[in-house]
């Protein structure tokens, strides 16, 4: 019996160990995030209003199979015609009134003048037809060079209710479960050391 107690207790702090451990990565790369992206905000703009590089999450099939919903695409922001050619994936902002001002990130398919300016056609890679609308640079807010999988959902996992109490409060309290159980345990050990040392 008492055998059993001391691996349900070994298992318990293993399990409780490796969640500790798993947050605090999680924290580690959010932070990392933040200071890489406040890091390119603030230094790397080049008399730019948007930073250097971005991240969104895909909540739409239109880009299948290359991006699937709840992937993150990692953008890199272009500065001049020259960046962006035919074949590249982009994100950029939609004028056409159904999407109007909504992110969407399509595959760019066809380059065209107008007036001496350069019009990207763009398309997603499972829509039959292009998009309504043409798009110009200054719509366009970065070109997509990574594609990380299905991170969107913890995001999603994360800003709901019970996300935080799975990822936040259970952990918090296992802390306070174990604090608690050590300091009880180190109480009766420490007594148990007095009544043998009245005793000898």
């Amino acid at each position: 019996m008492k055998k059993t107690l001391e691996e349900i207790k070994w298992l318990f702090n293993y399990m409780a160990s490796i969640l500790m451990y798993s947050i605090l990565v999680l924290l580690i790369g959010v932070g990392i995030l933040l200071a890489v992206y406040y890091v390119d905000f603030r230094f790397k703009t080049k008399n730019s209003d948007r930073p250097l590089y971005g991240a969104y999450v895909i909540v739409s099939g239109s880009m299948e199979p290359l991006i699937k919903i709840k992937d993150a695409v990692l953008i890199k922001r272009v500065d001049t015609a020259d960046d962006v050619k035919r074949g590249d994936v982009v994100t950029y902002r939609a004028t056409d009134p159904t999407y109007y001002g909504v992110l969407i990130t399509h595959r760019i398919v066809d380059i065209k003048e107008e007036n001496g300016e350069k019009i990207y056609i763009t398309k997603g890679d499972h829509n039959e037809t292009v998009d309504r609308s043409p798009i110009n640079l200054s719509q366009i807010t970065g070109k997509v060079v990574m594609r990380i999988p299905k991170i969107g959902y913890i995001k999603y996992f994360l800003v709901s209710s019970y996300g935080w109490i799975i990822a936040i409060v259970i952990p918090s309290l296992l802390v306070i479960v174990m604090d608690v159980y050590k300091l009880v345990k180190n109480i009766m050990n420490g007594g148990k050391k007095n009544e043998k040392g009245a005793n000898t």
